[in-house]
């Protein structure tokens, strides 16, 4: 071992190497330096709030906002062909690897934007088959071509394993799902859809373009969207045209509350668009407001329209259930409606699979409903009178 004698040769090599690792650490920070989303492309969504879309050098990047309610940081996937492309400071959650072949997914929701880009073929299984209202993918599960998996909280993980299928498209309400963490550790793409949490009507119709990603039809998808924006947009200007503005509650009771849509909720949102004067426009929240029956008949009793009461299918459901709901006169005039009676073959309510998708044919049968002066040829989708 050398023995440093000169005091300034000490000095001098110990700076040098205090220098060289200071450097060293500086460039692993700098290599481990969380990769800057804002530097990429960011491509167009116009009226959804829980992602964003970006373009890199050979792939693309899907940020979920908010994956479930409260969420405290986003979710970050790549999608592309060739994972060597991805910076090795973006951190994400999974590289999905382009094409895929074959798709699971957990909510009817999910379904119209694989049937209108004409990928349902892609779809190898789902939990409870009996949901699904869908025509052509009845026909697929008919054909033993879409499997069983049970519910979306226990799904059968053997099952969707032995599928190897290369997706699987998810949601969570409180930020936790066990079958869906298993399936991550087991190496499975699980990409989160939060749909759901949307308060824009036309911002869940544009989880299409998401779709389009993973589908790469991605100028099908912004045609799709565009079109539905622009049938939307017409109706609504058609709609605050007219001098007519009625009243309308919504809602049921459950147990000892009656439960209803916020103001500021998609459906909220979309009576205002109708323009209807909803009694409890003015509300902000995310749910249901939970009120006591006396509170509501109070403010809506005189109400013109009732709409969307929950499960009923007829008047006299509704009566049987509690009595008092007759003293409402959209209930005396038998003006309610409700979306529980229009079903698939397997008895799945059509307007929770395709209404959160096409908000224009939402709206135009409100309108319909509400104005029925202004589209007189036009028949109802989602929505019937309660008899």
């Amino acid at each position: 071992m050398r023995i440093i004698k000169n005091k300034k040769q000490h000095w001098f090599l110990l700076g040098f190497t205090l220098l060289v690792a200071l450097c060293f650490g500086a460039c692993e920070s700098s290599k481990q330096e969380k990769f800057d989303l804002k530097t990429l492309a960011q491509k167009e969504v116009k009226y959804a709030s829980t992602f964003s879309l970006y373009e890199g050098e050979g792939f693309q990047v899907i940020e979920v906002k908010e994956p479930w309610p409260k969420a405290e940081k986003s979710l970050i996937y790549v999608v592309g062909e060739d994972p060597s492309l991805v910076p090795e400071n973006l951190e994400h959650q999974h590289f999905i690897q382009l094409p895929i072949e074959k798709m699971v997914v957990t909510s009817t929701t999910h379904i119209p934007s694989l049937e209108s880009l004409n990928e349902l073929n892609k779809l190898i299984g789902f939990p409870n088959l009996d949901y699904i209202s869908s025509k052509g993918a009845r026909k697929l599960i008919n054909e033993g071509k879409i499997k069983e998996l049970r519910q979306n909280e226990s799904l059968n993980t053997e099952v969707l394993i032995s599928l190897k299928t290369d997706l699987v498209v998810g949601f969570a309400v409180e930020g936790s799902n066990k079958s869906l963490n298993t399936l991550e550790k087991m190496g499975v793409p699980v990409l989160y859809n939060s749909d759901w949490l949307e308060r824009n009507p036309l911002g869940k119709a544009e989880w299409i373009k998401v779709f389009g990603i993973l589908t790469e039809k991605e100028a099908e998808a912004s045609e799709i969207f565009n079109e539905i924006e622009s049938t939307y947009l017409a109706t609504k200007k058609m709609a605050q045209e007219s001098v007519y503005e009625p009243e309308v509650i919504s809602g049921a009771m459950h147990n000892d509350r009656w439960y209803l849509p916020y103001g500021d909720s998609w459906q909220g949102q979309l009576l205002s668009d109708a323009n209807a004067n909803y009694i409890y426009d003015y509300t902000h929240g995310s749910g249901s407001i939970a009120l006591a029956f006396e509170k509501v008949l109070e403010k809506g009793q005189s109400a013109d329209f009732w709409i969307g009461p929950a499960q009923y299918t007829s008047l006299e459901q509704l009566l049987e259930s509690n009595s008092h709901y007759q003293k409402f006169e959209a209930f005396q005039n038998k003006k309610v409606y409700g979306t529980a009676m229009i079903t698939g073959e397997t008895g799945g309510v059509i307007y929770y699979e395709l209404g959160p998708n096409r908000p224009d044919l939402v709206l135009k049968d409100l309108v319909k409903i509400l104005h029925p002066e202004l589209l007189e040829e036009y028949q109802l989708n989602f929505f019937k009178a309660l008899k």
